[in-house]
């Protein structure tokens, strides 16, 4: 059994998370990523929320837990949600990846509050968003190893902004 436990610590690959505030364009461009990542499992962090699970740190549990399966059968997994790191570290699955590595989407304050307020966000929330947004960019060198790149989906086509992803996947995968 040692040597099973072994063997599957040396399989480790590692997790890959696109975070971002709301409004950047996370879901939006999981069906782009599907399309030019066949082999990787995506999967949107929301999806949870929508069946009715709504405390934060159960849905990071089992989103880590599915892509942990994922990775026993040899796929990544790609999460598209806020996630921030010390949160996922604080996952029981988390010792099962190699590392965990962040992608922030970002776009500019303006945009940002047209996309929310098409959702009918009210201004508190769409305010408070925006700080979080700026909060991602001025920490992505501070906060993560490596430092988190940041993508622009302020005009960018969703294309463009999926091979930008697939680019900085497959330089870890």
């Amino acid at each position: 059994m040692g040597n099973e436990q072994n063997s599957l610590m040396e399989k480790k690959i590692p997790l890959f998370i696109v975070t971002g505030s709301s409004g950047s364009g996370k879901t939006y461009v999981i069906d782009e990523l599907r399309k030019i990542l066949p082999h990787f499992n995506i999967f949107d962090i929301d999806n949870l929320r929508e069946v009715g699970i709504t405390d934060e740190q159960q849905i990071r549990n089992v989103w880590l837990r599915v892509a942990r399966n994922t990775a026993e059968s040899g796929r990544m997994t790609i999460i598209c949600g806020t996630a921030m790191p010390w949160d996922i570290k604080k996952c029981v699955d988390y010792p099962y990846f190699k590392h965990v590595y962040y992608l922030n989407l970002h776009c500019d304050d303006e945009t940002r509050e047209i996309r929310l307020r098409a959702r009918n966000w009210p201004e508190e929330m769409i305010q408070d968003y925006k700080e979080f947004a700026k909060w991602l960019v001025d920490h992505a060198d501070k906060k993560y190893s490596p430092p988190m790149p940041i993508v622009d989906t302020t005009v960018a086509e969703v294309a463009v902004v999926a091979a930008q992803i697939k680019e900085w996947v497959l330089q870890y995968a």
